[in-house]
């Protein structure tokens, strides 16, 4: 089967035609630092026209607790998708305006959505509640969702396959590190924790998310009359992160250099940065009992290998050795980064989520 998959992320759209089974695609293409993303699409239209697709997969950020897998887009799933909208502001509008344009280029064939909470629809009540009045987890539907799935399942399966492990019997800690980052502890190939709760926000320090915050902070903000909760959404969501910390960008790569210039801030964001990660996989670890591997995906856990070390060498007490010249050899690559006896395989693993997807709508249809 010949699918096209579009993944449409906060700053970037990539995509990826593949002829399934094969992993690597026939053709693929991106675009980073997406300000305006009808302006893209004029250009998508040309170069996607002229491809022959026989389905279309979509990554979708929020699927809410509705949609456990992927699904074949109609009305009512567009619907849906809208109206998840609130928690993930940067991200489903996005999806739903590549949605939209794609249909309008490709009318007749199916087009699926592959949600990136799907994963975690296996979290246990324990994992996925937040201890507030019930009434609003009943009502609302306010509780942990997770994001990245579809990075987090691909760096899950893979390591276990590096391994010679079926994932069946495979504890592992994935770590999505990018501008948006997340942790995921998946134990038998199913996610049982993550860092990111109700939207993208939770969890890690992030490019230009805050990550985790003490909620009396964030009412003590709201309540000042120069911010108010608009202005507190956008602090935290897009001036926070290494951008807010540091003073000089979101982009890791600027804030090292600094860092290496002498510019205190950022190297305090990078100690900051590395501290959230361990301070995670520490978590993870204890909710899983312990892994038989961690794997670093996304953009900066594929090419950091200054903050993989970092944020590995503090861990070697915990079965986690790094191979320091293996570590700064990887660099986006598919790699194994931990010393040979090191009792916890260390690996870098490249996000292929254009295929996942691809994967994902094949099995969805007949």
């Amino acid at each position: 089967m010949r699918v096209l998959a579009i993944n449409s992320g906060s700053s970037s759209l990539r995509w990826g035609f593949f002829g399934l089974p094969a992993e690597e695609p026939l053709r693929a293409g991106e675009w980073q630092g997406v300000e305006d993303p009808a302006a893209v699409w004029l250009e998508a239209h040309e170069v996607l026209s002229g491809l022959r697709p026989d389905a279309v997969g979509h990554r979708v950020v929020h699927g809410g607790a509705r949609f456990m897998q992927a699904t074949r887009i109609d009305e009512a799933v567009l619907h849906a998708i809208e109206s998840q909208v609130p928690l993930a502001p940067a991200h489903n509008p996005r999806a739903l305006l590549g949605i939209r344009e794609a249909l309008k280029i490709f009318p007749d064939i199916p087009h699926v959505a592959v949600f990136d909470t799907a994963f975690h629809q296996s979290l246990a009540p324990e994992a996925f509640l937040y201890a507030l009045p019930w009434e609003f987890f009943e009502r609302d539907g306010i509780r942990r969702y997770g994001f990245h799935g579809t990075s987090h399942r691909f760096a899950s399966e893979r390591v276990a396959e590096r391994l010679g492990r079926t994932s069946g019997s495979f504890r592992v800690i994935t770590c999505h590190l990018g501008n948006g980052c997340s942790i995921a502890a998946v134990r038998n190939g199913r996610s049982v924790d993550t860092s990111m709760g109700m939207t993208p926000l939770e969890g890690l320090m992030m490019g230009t998310r805050s990550g985790d915050v003490d909620p009396a902070v964030v009412l003590d903000l709201a309540a000042r009359p120069e911010l108010g909760p608009e202005r507190v959404k956008a602090l935290l969501n897009d001036r926070s992160g290494l951008l807010g910390v540091s003073g000089v960008s979101s982009d890791l790569r600027e804030v090292e250099a600094a860092a290496a210039a002498g510019h205190e801030r950022a190297t305090l964001a990078l100690a900051l940065f590395a501290h959230r990660v361990r301070r995670g996989i520490g978590a993870a670890l204890g909710v899983l009992g312990g892994t038989d591997a961690v794997v670093f995906t996304g953009g900066i856990g594929e090419h950091g290998a200054a903050m993989r070390e970092r944020i590995l060498g503090g861990l070697s007490d915990l079965g986690m050795e790094l191979d320091v010249e293996a570590n700064r050899d990887c660099r986006g690559g598919e790699a194994r980064i931990s010393l040979p006896h090191s009792a916890i395989a260390l690996y870098v693993i490249p996000a292929h989520e254009e295929w996942l997807i691809a994967r994902e709508t094949e099995g969805c249809l007949p």
